[in-house]
């Protein structure tokens, strides 16, 4: 169990951090709008706020616990991306180099102009997708569930996206290769499955899976034991239940733990971009790890430079997401916020709108989880719940409001 500290030991008013849980309850869990909730709040590398609330299973009446487990989807992208920089750090590979160094399907890539899968009209792009682009979004890209275009529908009768038994992320490089870019790489932002790619470069240059790769290289070494691709056995008890809305605003189960959940047991299919599962103290170690410029208790994962570069802005001309996105869908709110290797960056909280510091790096989950790093107030904050899709509810925006609120 983690030991939480008196908040005021930590710069925090209690009272008004309690705010946190009575806001949540009151607002989401009694209306029944979600089943539950966990807000962990760090500071100072202590823990002064971790409280469980309402049901990780409404099937069961299963009260959520502090070491749920929960899928935190595109929280796996910054793990992924910490992968592919340990590698970088070995010199094994560039930023700057072009993917199809790694994976040869790439080589010849073109971008869409018009008509519909399999008669797409499509010139070639201007330059080849570096490892770089992969890591800031700027491939040319997409996800199929964007609902944007002909591209991101091809992707969908491809199920791009999906993992279905017995997949491979090889087999998935062959298929994204053969269909058209959005944009030439470099020129725009879209959000996007170039994670999964990362997550199959990782693979190619060090020899290993992309899961056996994460848990020598990262979660082992950081004491992670309940992050990974797969919900061990043993420990399914844990694992919450996955929800959506209906029409009429009733929670809905689409992810039951002890169904069919494509969590639990063996796998082939590893998606870097959106495929792990966690609990808020193992983030707590990987965000603390970050914080602390690469280590935690002995275990150096990165280096101090690699870690500042990372949580730079890398847009082209220091530009904001709003200026180059060519989608609407992030996991973070784009007004004020720039993107770098792996997280997105805050440039100015002014522009977002809400109470922040610049240099803060952040990510979220398609379930609604959320973490934030705040590098001027040494600050954590990690919150998990499971709904889908995430921009249900603006919870990033009203913990902030909360939380911030809390430092005296």
């Amino acid at each position: 169990m983690l030991k939480c500290v008196d908040p005021s030991e930590l710069g925090f008013c209690p009272r008004r951090l309690a705010r946190v849980d009575q806001h949540l309850q009151r607002h989401y869990i009694e209306p029944g709008k979600v089943a539950g909730a966990l807000t962990l709040v760090a500071r100072r590398g202590e823990v002064a706020h971790c409280t469980p609330l309402g049901r990780m299973d409404i099937e069961r009446d299963t009260p959520m616990r502090e070491d749920t487990i929960f899928r935190i989807y595109s929280m796996t992208k910054p793990i992924t991306s910490v992968a592919l920089m340990v590698l970088y750090e070995e010199g094994r590979l560039r930023l700057t180099d072009p993917l199809h160094k790694f994976i040869p399907a790439f080589a010849e890539m073109r971008v869409y102009v018009a008509g519909k899968h399999p008669a797409f009209m499509s010139e070639p792009a201007r330059r080849p997708i570096t490892i770089h682009d992969l890591l800031t979004h700027t491939s040319g890209l997409t996800y199929g569930f964007m609902y944007r275009g002909n591209v991101d529908d091809a992707y969908r009768k491809l199920d791009i996206d999906g993992w279905e038994p017995g997949a491979t992320l090889a087999d998935r490089m062959e298929r994204l290769a053969g269909l058209p870019l959005e944009f030439s790489p470099g020129t725009a932002w879209n959000y996007s499955v170039a994670t999964d790619v990362i997550g199959h470069v990782v693979e190619k240059v060090s020899g290993q899976s992309l899961d056996e790769f994460v848990r020598s290289r990262i979660t082992e070494p950081l004491g992670m034991l309940d992050t990974g691709f797969t919900v061990r056995s043993t420990e399914i008890g844990r694992f919450a239940a996955n929800y959506t809305r209906r029409a009429d605003k009733s929670l809905r189960l689409i992810d039951d733990p002890l169904g069919a959940s494509p969590w639990v047991g063996d796998k082939t299919f590893f998606s870097g971009g959106g495929g792990m599962v966690s609990t808020a103290g193992d983030y707590l170690r990987f965000c603390r790890m970050l914080q602390n410029r690469g280590e935690l208790d002995g275990a150096r994962i990165l280096g101090r430079k690699t870690i500042e570069l990372m949580t730079m802005n890398h847009l082209p001309g220091g530009r904001p997401l709003t200026e180059l996105t060519t989608g609407l869908f992030s996991e973070v709110e784009n007004e004020g916020s720039g993107f770098g290797l792996g997280f997105s960056v805050n440039l100015n909280p002014v522009l977002g709108g809400s109470l922040g510091s610049v240099g803060e790096f952040a990510w979220g989950g398609m379930a609604s989880t959320i973490f934030w790093i705040d590098p001027v107030e040494e600050l954590i904050v990690i919150f998990m719940t499971q709904l889908v899709p995430s921009r249900t509810f603006d919870f990033r925006g009203q913990l902030r409001a909360l939380i911030y609120s809390s430092l005296v």
